[in-house]
């Protein structure tokens, strides 16, 4: 827990916003100086100007079994919390829609406020689709947000120590993706240069994972039907005091991360329950951002080191 705590202090204060191509290049020089010192062989992969993303790896992409990985970029500022309920599809759906229909609104009557007075009718249709536009805009590309400590420094902390814990293995590679809040750009980059390695191997992605008691483990449908991993994900993650893990097989869960794009993967967030909603994760991308557990932390390092063995001794056999 003491070097925890010590990689929570300095991620949270000296990287807490990655966001720019300064800030991102500054905390990938840290990042490969931790992996280092953990005994990993790390670098950088780039996919040119117009992805534009710079993922970190560590080990061998072409011969990893088992990928673990989390985004390392921070998001925006929004003045609504990025909602999400990975169990509670339609209120998921249902809250974003709500939240776009607000937008819209504000930019149509912004837009006949203007308008309207000047006597100007024709003004009104581009004046809105110009403000429509801009507000999406700046949901997605604006100032940034200061707080991240969930979203997803919690993700970003959680796989370096699993780096500290694990003792390096060939058949296992980490990954921290870089711009997961521009439409997983990162994630498609990797997935095309290694294509092979994404669609038939298994990805664990940690995103979201320091606030919250409830740790959900979200197989994709083709991985839930995978009676060894589950077997070794129950075993892995037991409950006890700091976490208690749901493997979920059944039901629909739906949860807007990197590891939709990889055939084969495992979400793993930390949620809140509330009775009547279900679990929920709480703030992203606003200044509330601010709890990281350092327990959940230990907690899902520990379970990866338990987990990987069990997994990859099954696959051999």
């Amino acid at each position: 827990m003491e070097g925890i705590e010590h990689l929570k202090k300095y991620l949270l204060t000296v990287h807490p916003v990655r966001k720019t191509a300064a800030q991102k290049a500054e905390f990938r020089q840290w990042l490969l100086r931790e992996l280092k010192r953990a005994g990993w062989k790390a670098g950088e992969e780039t996919y040119g100007k117009f992805n534009g993303s710079v993922n970190v790896t560590a080990g061998d992409p072409e011969r990893a079994e088992v990928f673990l990985c989390a985004h390392y970029d921070t998001g925006s500022r929004m003045l609504a919390p990025n909602f999400v309920s990975p169990t509670n599809v339609p209120a998921h759906v249902c809250y974003h829609l709500a939240a776009a229909l607000v937008l819209v609104a504000a930019a149509f009557l912004l837009s006949f406020a203007v308008s309207f007075p000047l006597n100007q009718p024709k003004l009104m249709l581009p004046l809105f689709l110009v403000l429509a536009v801009a507000a999406l805009w700046i949901a997605a590309y604006g100032p940034a947000n200061q707080n991240n400590a969930n979203g997803n420094s919690s993700g970003v902390l959680a796989l370096l120590a699993a780096a500290k814990e694990i003792n390096f293995d060939k058949r296992v590679c980490l990954v921290f993706l870089d711009n997961s809040e521009r439409t997983l750009l990162g994630a498609s980059a990797f997935k095309k240069k290694h294509a092979e390695q994404a669609s038939k191997r298994l990805f664990l992605n940690l995103d979201c994972v320091g606030d919250g008691a409830d740790l959900l483990l979200i197989p994709s449908k083709y991985s839930r039907w995978d009676g060894g991993l589950v077997e070794a994900l129950e075993e892995a993650f037991p409950e006890g005091e700091e976490m208690r893990p749901h493997v979920l097989t059944k039901g629909l869960q739906y949860y807007p991360s990197d590891g939709r794009k990889f055939k084969f993967h495992v979400d793993l967030c930390a949620c809140r329950y509330l009775a009547g909603l279900g679990y929920y994760i709480p703030h992203l991308r606003t200044k509330k951002d601010t709890m990281l557990e350092e327990g959940n932390v230990a907690y899902i390092a520990h379970s990866l080191a338990r987990f990987l063995p069990k997994y990859l001794d099954e696959e051999r056999q």
